[in-house]
């Protein structure tokens, strides 16, 4: 079993691409329509690979969760890359700046941004393969 997909309400779907083609530069559009979510049109769109990928559906409404907060909700979702100061430089020359940075760890270095929408997103590298120590 592997996640296939992560579904997200956005107010602006070309905002939240802004965000997620600086992230993932070899991601692309892999289906775009529109459609009813219980009497409202929406345009959806899915950007990722063959494997995997992000949906989008517009006019969302209101704010996201305090990421500061302890109400229930989506704290944030992760992704591991092998470059991530490459990753941080595309994010950064996109106009976006790190949220938070990870703590201190001899076998990964991550970073947290937080999308247009008001998202958290990690960004890991491992530093080892050995899952005990990269999970430690």
């Amino acid at each position: 079993m592997h996640l296939e997909h992560v579904n997200l309400v956005v107010t602006d779907i070309s905002k939240a691409l802004s965000f997620y083609q600086a992230a993932f530069p070899n991601w692309r559009v892999r289906a775009k329509g529109k459609g009813e979510w219980y009497g409202k049109p929406r345009t959806w769109l899915h950007f990722g690979d063959d494997y995997h990928y992000i949906a989008f559906n517009d006019y969302g409404e209101g704010n996201n969760r305090d990421l500061t907060g302890h109400q229930v909700g989506l704290a944030h979702f992760a992704y591991v890359t092998d470059d991530l100061a490459g990753t941080i430089k595309r994010l950064q020359h996109a106009g976006f700046s790190i949220a938070q940075s990870g703590a201190e760890h001899p076998y990964r270095q991550n970073v947290y941004f937080v999308d247009p929408d008001g998202f958290e997103i990690e960004f890991v590298q491992y530093l080892s393969d050995i899952p005990a120590q990269r999970n430690s």
